[in-house]
Order: structure tokens, then C-alpha cells, then sequence
């Protein structure tokens, strides 16, 4: 993911240090260069800096294997805090509905 997240940052400089890759299935995208209205109103909300974009990068599959072209989807943030704060309620499975039923 290092490997990943650097070659993003090398192709688009405008992007900054605050980045994060999502994946395709991704529940906060709407397609693969928008935000879902509710992945957009807490990006207004909570990291105002927050935008996505398309990266085109060099990326090879494996150490040691030769690079090949992957466009990949990007959300970046002014400061660690909105990453953290977007990776921790994006990214994560969702957890189910509070119960009433014993654990």
C-alpha cells in the first residue's frame, strides 16, 4: 500500500502528503471519480481541504515485476486529521445497528 500511495503522490504534486487510495467498491464512491452525496456532505462537513481525483500511476503488481499503467481513485486532505477522520468512517465496514439482544 506504501508503494501504492507514494507513486500517487509522485504523479500529481498537487495532491500533497495526505492521501488515500480507494478501492473501486469503495461504500464512499458514487463511480470512480465522485463521492457519494453522504461521503460529500461529511467531507463539507468535517474536511472542507478534502477532494477526489483520477491518478493515472506506474505500478507493478509484485516487487520485481515491470510497472504497468493503473488509473486509481484518490481522495486527498489538507492534514492528517481529516485523512484519519475520513479513513475511519469511510473506509471501515460499517458496524451493524445496536441490538437489543445480548452478545
Amino acid at each position: 500500500m506504501i508503494d501504492i500511495v507514494k507513486a500517487v503522490q509522485e504523479a500529481d504534486l498537487s495532491l500533497g502528503s495526505y492521501v488515500i487510495v480507494l478501492r473501486g467498491d469503495s461504500r464512499a464512491l458514487d463511480g470512480p471519480e465522485r463521492l457519494t452525496p453522504d461521503a460529500q456532505a461529511w467531507i463539507a462537513q468535517n474536511a472542507p481541504g478534502g477532494r477526489v481525483a483520477r491518478v493515472r500511476i506506474q505500478l507493478a503488481p509484485y516487487p520485481g515485476a515491470v510497472p504497468a499503467e493503473r488509473e486509481v481513485t484518490v481522495a486527498a486532505f489538507a492534514d492528517a486529521r481529516e485523512l484519519a477522520a475520513f479513513a475511519t468512517t469511510w473506509t471501515v465496514d460499517p458496524l451493524p445497528e445496536d441490538s437489543e439482544e445480548p452478545v
